[in-house]
């Protein structure tokens, strides 16, 4: 598809765009379809009833369960604002989506992405305090305070990524309309327009840092003082006791970190990360 966008990217609005999804495969549509459906539903399925029993039950009404929730309706989220145009375009070839829809996919798949780094630092934060300062525990970790670093981590994450949606949205497209991607992705973006993309690149440059490094660094120094603390604890039942409240985190710190971090750069990775994706949220 041929097309002539140039200027001031105004014109980029009427752009219909094609995402190609697993076209080349085309005796895989209905098989993968059923499989992405089926994992989609069970992921949508596993984290409702985990925010449900949350509310319903007063014993888990604690920060470690509240931040649960939201990493669970975070989840929800990222995993609509992709998947169902996938399954749309595996089985009823709807390839099509609009400039602005396109933006819309992405902005919200990279802010959902921060608020993932974010709540993961709240939490480990929580950790922190219940390992290190169990006796000021309550007084720290107050529903207030809960509140506050949610709600933080949540308005951070959309405000952080709105300039790179501002940015992209007076990007000029001038040859290809095709994404040969399974959505709409910044990178996939940049390599279709024929603006210039050297301050979108330092734009994203800077939001790794904020969204990624930051956090990261934060999260690792928590564990840093978790561990120091649980070494110097005498029992072995202690210990293990000491651990336990923060294994579970930890783990889907590594997976959440180490999924994210791949920057797939191609359908077949990007494919298996939202697969791995899916599976975490199970």
């Amino acid at each position: 598809m041929e097309l002539e966008r140039r200027g001031t990217g105004n014109g980029s609005w009427a752009i219909e765009f094609q995402i190609l999804g697993f076209s080349e495969f085309p005796e895989l549509q209905l098989p993968l379809f059923t499989i992405f459906t089926l994992m989609f539903l069970l992921a949508v399925l596993g984290n409702l009833v985990i925010i449900y029993v949350v509310c319903a039950n007063q014993h888990l009404h604690s920060p470690m369960y509240f931040f649960l929730a939201n990493l669970s309706a975070l989840d929800i989220s990222s995993l609509t604002v992709t998947v169902p145009k996938l399954l749309g375009i595996l089985l009823i070839d709807s390839k099509g989506i609009s400039f602005s829809q396109c933006i819309l996919q992405m902005y919200c798949f990279l802010s959902l992405t921060g608020v993932e780094f974010l709540l993961l630092t709240a939490m480990a934060f929580d950790r922190y305090v219940a390992i290190c300062h169990p006796l000021r525990y309550t007084m720290i970790m107050s529903k207030r305070v809960c509140t506050l670093l949610a709600a933080g981590s949540w308005t951070a994450g959309f405000l952080e990524i709105m300039s790179h949606a501002v940015v992209i949205s007076r990007f000029s497209f001038c040859d290809s309309t095709v994404i040969d991607h399974i959505f709409c992705d910044l990178m996939a973006l940049m390599k279709l327009s024929c603006s210039d993309t050297s301050v979108i690149e330092m734009m994203n440059f800077a939001e790794g840092g904020f969204t990624a490094f930051i956090p990261c660094l934060l999260t690792l120094t928590s564990y840093g003082f978790i561990i120091s603390a649980i070494l110097r604890i005498r029992s072995t039942a202690g210990r293990r006791k000491a651990f336990s409240t923060c294994s579970s985190h930890l783990m889907v710190v590594i997976m959440s970190y180490g999924t994210m971090l791949e920057k797939p750069r191609d359908k077949s990775s990007l494919a298996k990360s939202l697969r791995k994706k899916i599976i975490i949220n199970q």
